[in-house]
């Protein structure tokens, strides 16, 4: 009984009970790691009446510093090394008179501008800077700016902190809770609130399970918003949606690592780790707690979990799958999924790239720990976002009608 209570205080906020591991042909260290925390403060450069801030969710800048009366230095640094090379930027900018400047990105060696700047002020909404605007000589990038008294926002992508996030499934959600069922998972490493929208009409026992996830990736946003077209599609009231929702339950979870995506990092939680390379050990609180809903969710209601998509973004727009599929949950689905789409959206041409996962990402841990489709539905970074919406609209208005007429045979 005392080595029963040791082990149940050692899963306290898990439950008492262990997981089971998926094993991987590449394993990935995903225990915690130190980060360095930026400073959050104002940065001023007097002599020239320039200011920057980066007192905000999301931010991420590490120092400001002028070059001459014209050029300043935004130095941007990740949260721990080794990472991807995905520089993310963002934070406010004003001065004490109207004037051009010139901002320099200076990022540590062996890092690379990625992301093309978009810029908000208090009176504006987001917009992707001009090109004309955007110098890149060699391996270096400076953007031309005016700045006014007031504050302008500098930003790799437009920002969708977890607060932001958390208005938008609440607005999504306001007139549908007799079938969605928002809930909490857990608390990440920084007790931030990991919710989950539990979908379904009716009864949810032995109802085939589909799960979504975003924002494992903070700087991610155009694979969130393809995301929230998903979302929304699906909880649109029609024929369609009603009759997907008879035969499915959908688990969402419309931000994997709100930590990260608050402090404003380019990849990681605030475990220093790669959410998205722990879904083998568990070792981060957010995976762990996420993978512990969506398996007793399936075993306590008698439920197959049969497909998993986990959207995300990169430089180009892409469906990563896996080769394995014979003997899934759904081994015809991508091939008609895919058809359907280039049938239904003008002009497309769907991107794939099948390889079955080595490392320990989500896509692998349905195939090999679930017998499911694991797909990582990516959005490209500079995908205008009019598209987004499309491809996000038609993507689940596709999946529903397979899925449907699949239910049916």
């Amino acid at each position: 009984m005392k080595r029963l209570a040791l082990i149940c205080l050692l899963f306290i906020g898990f439950g008492c009970s262990t997981l089971k591991e998926v094993q991987f042909k590449t394993p990935v260290d995903t225990t915690t790691k130190k980060i360095d925390n930026q400073k959050k403060t104002i940065f001023s450069i007097d002599d020239i009446g320039v200011y920057a801030s980066n007192e905000f969710d999301g931010a991420r800048l590490n120092g400001f510093e002028k070059v001459n009366d014209s050029t300043v230095k935004a130095i941007i640094k990740p949260e721990n090394t080794p990472i991807n090379n995905s520089a993310y930027y963002s934070f406010k900018i004003w001065s004490k008179k109207e004037k051009t400047i010139y901002i320099q990105f200076d990022y540590p060696e062996g890092f690379k501008h990625r992301y093309i700047p978009k810029i908000k002020t208090v009176s504006t909404p987001w917009k992707q800077m001009n090109d004309k605007n955007i110098i890149r000589e060699n391996n270096f990038v400076t953007v031309k700016l005016d700045v006014v008294r007031d504050t302008t926002w500098v930003s790799a992508q437009e920002l969708m902190t977890s607060k932001d996030t958390r208005k938008w499934y609440n607005n999504l959600i306001v007139d549908k809770t007799n079938y969605v069922h928002l809930k909490s998972v857990g608390k990440s490493r920084l007790g931030k609130d990991l919710p989950v929208l539990d979908i379904y009409k009716g009864k949810k026992e032995q109802k085939p399970i589909v799960v979504l996830l975003t924002r494992q990736h903070p700087p991610e946003v155009t694979g969130f918003f393809a995301f929230q077209e998903f979302l929304t599609t699906i909880l649109k009231e029609n024929n369609l949606t009603t009759a997907f929702l008879n035969k499915y339950r959908v688990l969402a979870f419309p931000i994997v690592n709100p930590d990260g995506v608050d402090l404003g990092h380019w990849r990681h939680n605030a475990g220093g780790v790669d959410t998205n390379r722990d879904w083998s050990k568990y070792n981060q609180p957010e995976i762990k707690q996420i993978i512990k809903f969506i398996t007793k969710a399936s075993k306590k209601d008698k439920a197959k979990i049969i497909l998993g998509l986990d959207f995300h973004s990169t430089y180009e727009d892409v469906f990563y799958t896996n080769k394995i599929r014979e003997k899934t949950t759904l081994p015809n689905f991508i091939e008609e999924w895919f058809t359907a789409l280039e049938e239904n959206i003008p002009n497309y041409k769907v991107n794939e790239k099948a390889g079955n996962s080595t490392k320990p990402v989500s896509k692998g841990w349905f195939l090999y720990g679930q017998n499911a489709l694991g797909i990582t539905y990516e959005i490209g970074d500079a995908t205008p976002r009019n598209k987004i919406k499309l491809v996000g609209k038609v993507t689940a208005e596709e999946m529903m009608k397979i899925l449907i007429k699949t239910n049916s045979n």
